[in-house]
Formats: C-alpha cells, structure tokens, sequence
C-alpha cells in the first residue's frame, strides 16, 4: 500500500446534461475536465484504460429505466464497466500496478473504496479491454436459461454485436446442430457465415423476419437468444418447435427507436408449443465467472472462438460511439480506449 499524494491532477468526466428522447443528441452528454482527488484512508486512485460501451445504457438515460442498475441521474457523472490501473493506493488490499474492473465507467480516472474494484490478471487477454467482454453473458444465457441441449437448433439475433456474436460461437462449441444469426449488413451476414461459423444468417432488413427465419430454419428451432426483441422476438415464436427455450437478453428494438416494444403478439403459440421465455441479467450468475473465464481463455488460446471488438479513441468519442453502436455501426464488443 502506498499513501504517496499524487500530484494536482485533472481528467475528463461525463454526465448526463438531459435526458435523451429516443437517441442521444449533442449535449445530452457532456464531458468536462474536472479535478482528479487524492485517495483518502481505505480509497484507491485508478487511471481507466478502458471503457465498456453497452446498448442498455441508453436505458439507464431514460426516466422510467426498469433495468437492475441505477439509472443515470441528471448532473451526475455517469457510470459503467471500465478496467483501469491503479495508481494510487490508500488501501492494503491493492497496489499500484494492479489492473481492476469496476462499475465507474466513463471517466478517465476513478477514486473510491477498494471494495469497489476487483483485481484481475493482467496476463489473461492480449489486451485488457477483453476483461470487459460479454462471454459470460451469453454463456449463461444459452447454458443456464435457454438450458442448450446437443443438436438444438439455435436462433441468435443481433449476431454480430458483442453478445451474439459469442453466443453463436458458444452454441456451436457446446453440441447445437444448426447456429442462426440475424445482423443488419450484407457484411456482417458474410462474417457471421464465414469467420464466425455460423450455419445460416440473413440481414433482418431484407423482407419479413418471419419469412427469412423460416428459410433458415425450416424444421423449425429449438433455442432464441434474444437481443432485440420486437419483430424478431415474434418471429421466433412462429418458427420455435415444441418446448422451444427464449432466453431474453436485450431489447435493442426499443433502444434503437425510443418506442416501446409492442411485445410478443399472439401468446396461443408459446401455450400451444410449450414454450419457455425468460429474461435475465448476467449478475444473477457471477458465481460462473472463474469456471467459464478458464474455459473462454482455453477456446481462445486453441482459436476455436473467434473475439470480435470495435475500439473507440477517447472520451470525448464515447456518447456519438454510443448512438453509433445502437444503429448497429460497429461488429463485436464496442470499447472507448481512454487517455487517463
């Protein structure tokens, strides 16, 4: 531990200035230079190196946000998944030089309690950006809520972002028969067929989801991991087969057009078929993150999973990388490298 004051330092800070209808404007969130505090007894000193950029986000912007994660408030500075190094400590439980993750996103420096950092190996990944990764998400989603089974045949929507992409990936590695993604590009569709292994994909803007699911799927499917909801959320329940599984992560639907989503139709289909729908959050299941980490570090050392990830440069980027990312600009796990 160390109590060495730092020397007078200063750092950028966003907050939420309104709260955005629909999609962020300029000025929605500013970003500010502010003056970076020396840890007190117990507090540690953290320059972020990384920050998480997450469509529910736009969620915790809004008034009514239902997410299990406080909102942000008017003023304040905003929060998230950031990785960082610490600089300084006032703490005997970390020391400078050890890389964290936390909660204290969007900020080039992060001062609090130990407790609100967690250590990480710096040698696990090529990059420290990877500890941000949403592998765990779509680990449990498919394993612990939609409860995969060998052969299933599996729908993935939003395939190319940072949670459907490893969702198809993992499905494959654990026994499914048939892996389907939607994306939103001729491009990304090509990627999802060919780097990322998936069997099938189609871009959700060419025609009614209903008909392109059922072309890719026509005997039917087993597991929908839901990313977006709306019309493919009902699409999927048409096409699932009897005692099919939706494991509901996101709802980019509703991010991306500001509307409430209209919800999943007809509910005489999920009766008749049996079905299962569930939502859920990842931090239900952390007591998974060490057994699976080894796992995931193993599928990559082996270059069985493929990990896809957009880098943003600076703060200052981050509320437009935001929009950008809801309108499906970016591939695989979107991140804002910060200056600090």
């Amino acid at each position: 531990m160390t109590t060495t004051p730092t020397t007078a330092r200063t750092g950028l800070q966003a907050r939420l200035a309104a709260r955005p209808r629909g999609l962020p404007a300029p000025g929605d969130i500013e970003i500010t230079e502010v003056a970076v505090p020396d840890p007190a007894p117990g507090e540690v000193l953290v320059r972020n190196l990384f920050l998480s950029l997450d469509p529910g986000m736009l969620l915790l912007m809004a008034a009514d946000s239902r997410l299990p994660t406080p909102r942000y408030e008017l003023g304040a500075p905003m929060h998230g998944d950031a990785v960082g190094e610490v600089l300084v400590s006032a703490d005997p439980g970390l020391s400078p030089g050890d890389l964290v993750v936390h909660r204290l996103g969007w900020r080039e420096y992060a001062v609090a309690g130990a407790g609100e950092f967690r250590r990480v190996d710096r040698d696990a990944y090529p990059s420290p950006s990877l500890h941000l990764g949403f592998g765990l998400v779509a680990h449990v989603g498919l394993m612990e809520v939609a409860r995969l089974r060998p052969g299933d045949t599996v729908f993935v929507s939003s395939a190319a972002g940072a949670i459907g992409s490893l969702a198809g990936q993992i499905a494959r590695l654990q026994g499914a028969g048939r892996v389907i993604g939607s994306a939103g590009s001729a491009a990304k569709v090509a990627r999802l067929t060919g780097r990322l292994g998936f069997d099938a994909a189609f871009d959700h803007h060419d025609g009614p989801v209903l008909d392109r699911l059922r072309e890719a799927a026509p005997d039917g499917i087993d597991v929908y991991f839901d990313n977006v909801g709306g019309e493919q959320l009902r699409a999927a329940i048409e096409v699932m087969n009897e005692h099919g599984r939706i494991a509901v992560c996101g709802a980019l639907h509703r991010q991306s057009t500001g509307r409430p989503d209209p919800g999943p139709g007809d509910l005489l289909a999920v009766v008749a078929k049996r079905l299962t729908i569930r939502g859920f959050t990842v931090r239900d299941h952390f007591d998974r993150a060490a057994e699976f980490g080894a796992q995931f570090r193993a599928w990559l050392r082996e270059g069985s999973i493929v990990y896809d990830e957009t880098v943003i440069d600076g703060l200052a980027s981050a509320p437009a990388a935001l929009t950008d990312l809801v309108r499906g600009r970016y591939t695989g796990k979107t991140v804002v490298r910060l200056g600090g």
